[in-house]
């Protein structure tokens, strides 16, 4: 059965990879995002041109939203000594507060759907601490907070669930993926040996938006190549 979703961040990345994905099922895509980008023609997607950094009203969508997913993020990696409070609060802006935003926003239309589902990100540096990513992996880990927390109160009408990547192949993460060095650095970290792709983070998304993970909330899932858990 045809579904309606919502993207945040639809325009590149792992939205746009996702948003090809559940149109390509027949599903109608309503993306949000500050430029129409890669979105152009695509058939199934309802474009709406929003920025979530501004205080603006967020677009009033009207029936019902069977699933949320939030994609916008930051990459802010600088030491802890040269990090400004500004700094703090920007990643807790686009991370966290936009996504309390979005959330509370489209609620009431989530809560038509017969199997709500809400979709946000984390790293995998809320779980495995590193260097340079404390203002990120503060902002992220309020996020999977949230997760827990949302999916407690929103059962058993709304699943909540978040995924925790590593250095995904993004425009996001660009200046880190740049060279063929840098490239083959990020790989040999991870025990698969090789960067994750947009599409690897999204087939996992489509599948907490999908009826198959019924059963399946609270959850912080590492789609990481294993840099997470394994040595």
């Amino acid at each position: 059965m045809q579904k309606r979703y919502l993207v945040v961040g639809a325009s590149k990345g792992i939205g746009n990879s996702l948003a090809k994905m559940l149109t390509a099922d027949g599903n109608t895509v309503i993306a949000i995002s500050r430029t129409e980008g890669e979105l152009a023609g695509m058939e199934g997607v309802d474009f709406q041109t929003y920025d979530v950094a501004s205080d603006e009203p967020l677009p009033t969508i009207e029936g019902i939203i069977d699933g949320v997913v939030y994609c916008p993020g930051s990459i802010n990696l600088r030491p802890f000594n040269r990090l400004t409070e500004t700094d703090f609060v920007s990643d807790m802006q686009i991370n966290l507060l936009g996504a309390v935003r979005v959330i509370q926003h489209y609620l009431p239309n989530l809560k038509i759907s017969e199997n709500g589902s809400i979709v946000l990100f984390s790293t995998v540096a809320v779980q495995t601490g590193m260097g340079f990513h404390a203002s990120v992996s503060a902002a992220k880990g309020a996020v999977e907070g949230l997760t827990r927390a949302l999916a407690a109160e929103f059962a058993p009408k709304i699943r909540v669930n978040c995924i925790a990547p590593s250095l995904t192949d993004t425009p996001l993460a660009e200046k880190l993926l740049n060279t063929p060095e840098k490239r083959d650095a990020s790989a040999a970290r991870h025990p698969l040996k090789k960067v994750g792709t947009a599409a690897d983070i999204a087939e996992m998304a489509a599948f907490l938006l999908s009826e198959k993970s019924a059963w399946i909330t609270g959850q912080i899932l590492h789609v990481d190549g294993g840099m997470g858990s394994v040595r």
